[in-house]
C-alpha cells in the first residue's frame, strides 16, 4: 500500500528507538493509509487517503 496520502501528503517520518541504555536504532512511523472511494472533480475515483484527512472532512466519500 502507498505510504503518503494523496489529500495532504503525510508520508512516512524516521527517527530512533531509544532504548534504557540510550542505544539508538533506527525506527519509521507510518500514516494510517486507507485506500477509499472518493468523490473528486464529480467523479468516483479510489485514493490513498489518511484517516487524519477522512475524519475532519477533506474529501467525501463515495457511496
Amino acid at each position: 500500500m502507498a505510504a503518503f496520502c494523496e489529500v495532504c501528503n503525510k508520508g512516512i517520518m524516521s527517527g530512533m528507538n531509544v532504548s534504557h541504555s540510550h542505544l539508538k536504532t533506527k525506527r519509521k512511523w507510518k500514516p494510517n493509509i486507507q485506500r477509499v472511494r472518493v468523490i473528486k472533480n464529480g467523479e468516483v475515483k479510489r485514493m490513498n487517503v489518511c484517516t487524519r484527512c477522512l475524519r475532519s472532512g477533506k474529501v467525501q466519500r463515495a457511496v
